[in-house]
């Protein structure tokens, strides 16, 4: 039973941190200006809609599975190298998706939010 409340409480805090990126990328899209701006601000716009939607179905399908979770979401922080903070994020997810979320429909979901990462590095770095 510890080891059940053990992985809750990770998996609370996985769905947290993925709030907190979320709003972590609204505080990036706050602060850019410059040549090259507007299209880092539909950029940055297009991954938080599509992460608005990715953590619910995760958040909503994991607790159909493990029951409601306290959710704590840390304090956000806006990051002075935001291509270096979307990396990490990303790797982040990588090095725990698979211990926290074995079930395929996770994954799935997990795979959707990774490809939203992808994109928005893709486009974030090509406009540099």
């Amino acid at each position: 039973m510890a080891s059940t409340k053990s992985n809750n409480k990770e998996v609370a805090n996985f769905l947290a941190e993925l709030v907190a990126f979320r709003n972590s990328l609204k505080l990036i899209h706050w602060s850019i200006t410059g040549k090259g701006s507007y299209e880092t601000h539909i950029s940055l716009d297009q991954a938080i809609d599509s992460l608005i939607d990715i953590t619910d179905r995760l958040v909503e399908t994991t607790f159909a599975l493990k029951g409601t979770l306290d959710i704590i979401i840390p304090e956000t922080k806006r990051p002075t190298d935001h291509i270096k903070h979307i990396e990490q994020y990303y790797a982040r997810i990588e090095s725990t998706r698979e211990s926290l979320f074995p079930e395929t429909f996770s994954q799935s979901i997990i795979d959707d939010a990774q490809e939203t990462i992808q994109q928005l590095l893709f486009r974030l770095k090509r406009l540099e």
